[in-house]
């Protein structure tokens, strides 16, 4: 096979939609496929820098793309995004995917980009240890996002730029005979952990470099975006210091500004003083209700709902809110954002097109409402494809309808009168268009949501029909390892409830060390923007055993214990106790109890809202949306494993997502939100399927 690697050219999109839609592990799956018109738009909104393709006797084989915005996230200055980094199976065991690498970053380092950034599932071993081989780092968080992936850097590029005035000729030349990153950097390990160093109060990250028989060491400040420190070890042994060429740009740093914040009748409005999104949190929620990133003045400028990118902003106060103005050279985008009556008003005047403006609806419980009447339960892939991998197959809205969401205690209405995509069925995209007046109008309102109506005689019938005969008796047994952390065995008889791979661990989903049945974490709130409720990725810090059916952490100061009772038809009880985290922007917000329940039949559904007849079929991308109002999975045993609060215990229930791919599902409570325990139940299968109701608060 003789294979070509090239820039992208007109007329690749077919052979790119190709090979994606031909193999469900490409890294930007979409249900259904994308089109070769959606390849085009896509590479267009994500302002791509540079586009590789693999070509084998005219067929598309591999890709490589680097992105100032992927949709999520966005560059910073000097940095480029990897994505769309796919080859096709049968080219894996050659040199095609170092080949591509090796590319782009030299791509990289010619246009004066420096800083690569990427995600991958660490779940997904081979691509985790190749970045590693290649000289990604870790200098964010450490365990997946609600995305499923982590985030790697490479400095690579900045550091050999930064060096290569003072590095000597023979050291250049070394370095110019080196042909793959694998072997230019020394071996680092596949640890799941950060590699960041404190140096003077800087997080700085190490690297050491192979040139030949030269050694180049170098300390970067990741937060500046510049390298610190550099020497070069010489082959008698000797050590030089290396004058240092400062980069190309200038990499704004968060200026950490409060944000403004403003009320109207049950709602709360904050814009962020860093980058401008706008939350709205309201009564009776948990969290924000609502989330709207900020334009930007520059068309094709860098913009994700996960990550924007910190900003010049001058942030006034006006009359039911803040007006905001940014100014990029000539250009000028206004913004006034209020609240007032239930509705958030967004109005921009701009002297040229802005950005993109991505939308997300907070609600876990509820019912979406399509623009054409269509209603479906609020749950990722849920009557909506997820299009978060390829924003530009999202599904358009005509003009002049409304989009509803529709939870216990907020209510969210959307009318579309200017360009509106789904995402998937809680984010959207609106576009702006100027009136008569040269202001473009965004309304969207937010009120407490109607008394829900009685339930009908199907949502009686589904119900029941949920509902598992009572089981023959057979003894319970539970069984708790503090190594595993967790739940290993629970046994009904002869049948096993949970799924464990003890004694060993093994990747599941985008968790690389699934070793329980049923186990405790502690995540990030499950509406933090830039991470979101994690996957069960459990600390290196060691569990003891209080008793049998007791766990406790003492480096978490995290414990949990089990009550099960003799009768066999009553329900378990799990209580997690916490302690209290005062910020609900640090790690640790939230704690968690997973289940990996044993799926009963062929696939493994997980039931959703009843009354609309609605089902998670599992997914294979395996991320987790919005859950439903309440979510069971049916077990082996019978058992309704997703499971259900008890309703006599005090302060907010938690609510239980599920991660369709991986049949499990997370229950997620404010760590020390409430004094006591935090309470959980498991069903048997004769009784009764109860609704979850949560409580909310407001930002304090």
């Amino acid at each position: 096979m003789s294979v070509t690697i090239r820039h992208y050219q007109v007329g690749d999109a077919q052979g790119i939609a190709e090979l994606f839609n031909r193999h469900h592990d490409n890294p930007n799956p979409v249900a259904g496929g994308i089109t070769p018109g959606e390849v085009v738009r896509e590479l267009a909104d994500r302002d791509t820098a540079a586009f590789l393709v693999a070509v084998d006797d005219g067929r598309v084989v591999g890709t490589f793309g680097l992105f100032n915005s992927t949709g999520r996230r966005s560059a910073r200055a000097g940095e480029l995004i990897a994505d769309m980094f796919f080859v096709a199976p049968a080219y894996r065991n050659g040199v095609l995917t170092g080949r591509l690498f090796t590319e782009a970053v030299e791509w990289m380092m010619r246009s004066g980009c420096l800083v690569l950034r990427l995600t991958v599932n660490p779940a997904n071993t081979v691509a985790f240890r190749l970045y590693r081989r290649v000289g990604c780092v870790s200098v964010g968080r450490t365990t997946p996002g609600e995305d499923g992936n982590v985030e790697l850097h490479n400095y690579i590029p900045l550091v050999l730029r930064s060096v290569a005035a003072d590095l000597g000729d023979e050291a250049r030349s070394a370095l110019r005979e080196v042909t793959s990153f694998a072997t230019l950097v020394a071996a680092r390990d596949d640890d799941l952990r950060s590699d960041v160093r404190l140096a003077d109060g800087a997080r700085t990250v190490h690297y050491r470099l192979l040139l030949g028989d030269f050694r180049l060491t170098a300390s970067v400040d990741v937060d500046r975006g510049a390298v610190r420190e550099a020497a070069v070890g010489h082959p008698d042994g000797t050590t030089r210091p290396l004058r240092l060429t400062e980069p190309p740009y200038r990499v704004r740093a968060p200026r950490r500004a409060a944000p403004h914040r403003f009320a109207a009748g049950g709602a709360v409005c904050d814009v962020d003083g860093d980058d401008a999104t706008v939350r709205v949190w309201h009564e009776g929620h948990h969290g924000p209700v609502f989330t709207s990133t900020w334009p930007g003045c520059q068309a094709n400028g860098p913009s994700g709902w996960r990550e924007g990118e910190p900003r010049d902003l001058d942030i006034v106060r006006v009359a039911g809110g803040v007006r905001i103005t940014e100014r990029c050279g000539e250009d000028e985008v206004v913004g006034t954002i209020t609240l007032d009556g239930g509705v958030l008003r967004q109005d921009f005047a701009f002297t040229t097109p802005p950005g993109r403006i991505f939308q997300t609806v907070g609600l876990r419980q509820g019912v979406f409402v399509h623009a054409d009447g269509r209603r479906h339960p609020l749950g990722l892939g849920i009557g909506v494809r997820d299009a978060s991998e390829v924003v530009a197959a999202s599904e358009s809205v005509p003009a002049g309808g409304e989009l509803a969401w529709l939870g216990s205690s907020t209510e969210i209405r959307m009318p579309v009168s200017e360009p509106v995509r789904l995402v998937h069925s809680a984010l959207v995209e609106r576009g702006l268009e100027r009136g008569a007046d040269g202001v473009a109008r965004l309304r969207t309102v937010l009120r407490p949501a109607t008394a829900p109506a009685a339930p009908t005689a199907a949502t009686a019938a589904t119900r029941a029909a949920l509902r598992t005969p009572p089981r023959a008796g057979g003894p319970r047994r539970l069984e708790l390892d503090a190594a595993a952390a967790g739940v290993t065995r629970w046994t009904e008889g002869a049948t096993k409830v949970l799924r464990s791979p003890h004694p060993r661990a093994r990747s599941f989903g985008c968790n690389p060390l699934w070793s329980a049945g049923m186990w405790v974490t502690r995540e990030k709130q499950r509406y933090h923007r830039s991470a979101g409720l994690g996957w069960g990725v459990r600390s290196a810090a060691e569990w003891e055993e209080k008793h049998p059916l007791a766990l406790y952490c003492p480096h978490a100061r995290t414990g949990w214990e089990i009550t099960a009772p003799g009768d066999t038809t009553e329900p378990l009880r799990v209580d997690v106790r916490t302690p209290r985290v005062e910020d609900e922007d640090e790690e640790g917000a939230e704690a968690v109890l997973w289940i990996t329940p044993t799926p009963r039949g062929r696939p493994p559904s997980c039931s959703s809202r009843p009354e609309h007849g609605g089902r998670w079929p599992p997914r294979d991308s395996g991320r987790c949306g919005p859950p439903p109002p309440w979510s069971a999975c049916p077990t082996a045993a019978g058992w309704t494993a997703g499971p259900h609060p008890d309703p006599a215990a005090s302060g907010r229930s938690p609510s239980a997502p599920l991660r369709p791919a991986s049949s499990s599902a997370a229950c997620p409570r404010r760590a020390g939100g409430t004094p006591g325990a935090c309470p959980y139940t498991t069903n048997p299968p004769s009784d009764p399927l109860p609704p979850t109701a949560t409580k909310g608060n407001r930002p304090t």
